[in-house]
């Protein structure tokens, strides 16, 4: 994808275009390989401590491989001080997947967490969008009521009923215990991502600080 010229006078922003990009792949194709499997194995959804699926397990796989590039491309480009909140959130996506693969359970929870790789899509899309100085605002507008949708309904949502049902019926020892805390940390992560994302698209007299910047003094975390 060819990169703006707002983007290729900047390093930080090239680095950033190209990763945003890898995100957004990723994005089209766990979101959507992730309904595809809910749709297909609609039986699933009754048995999230222990229902199973190959094509499931493969997703999960799949987007553990994409957690462990991600980081690596971020450690690797010398981004990990402006980029460390990615790097704790893939730290704990890669443990509990991890161990969702060698025990076979919870694989449906994280099948259900991956429905919001459906709201990252748009997200994604946003974030290109603002980095590339894109001259009609109509665009950005819809994909910024669009994006709030679906952070509502594959994100939040998700996340609400599998934080519910974790505590309600999973045992708090071994591998629950560790999947729920897990989770709540997750919980904290998107409801402060949640909050800036209003900020900057709704309520921008709100912003304050600025942390969170790039090699080129960018800021991307917060905005």
């Amino acid at each position: 994808v060819p990169q703006p010229a707002a983007v290729r006078s900047r390093p930080g922003r090239a680095w950033r275009w190209r990763n945003l990009l890898v995100s957004f792949a990723h994005s089209v194709l766990a979101g959507l390989w992730a309904l595809f499997s809910l749709w297909h194995s609609p039986e699933l959804l009754s048995d999230i401590q222990d229902g199973y699926s190959i094509s499931g397990h493969l997703l999960v796989c799949f987007s553990s491989g994409y957690f462990i590039h991600d980081s690596l491309d971020i450690i690797f480009n010398h981004q990990s001080r402006s980029s460390w909140e990615y790097l704790v959130h893939h730290a704990m996506a890669i443990s509990a997947f991890v161990s969702l693969i060698i025990t076979g359970r919870f694989l449906v929870a994280a099948i259900l967490l991956l429905l919001v790789e459906v709201s990252n899509i748009f997200l994604t899309v946003r974030m290109l969008l603002k980095m590339s100085n894109v001259p009609s605002p109509a665009l950005y507008e819809a994909n910024k009521y669009v994006n709030l949708v679906m952070y509502f309904a594959f994100r939040l949502a998700p996340q609400a009923y599998l934080t519910w049902y974790f505590l309600r019926y999973v045992e708090v020892q071994g591998q629950g215990a560790f999947l729920t805390a897990n989770l709540l940390l997750l919980d904290a992560m998107i409801l402060m991502y949640f909050s800036r994302l209003l900020r900057s698209d709704f309520f921008p007299s709100l912003r304050k600080g600025s942390a969170g910047r790039d090699v080129d003094g960018e800021k991307f975390l917060i905005d």
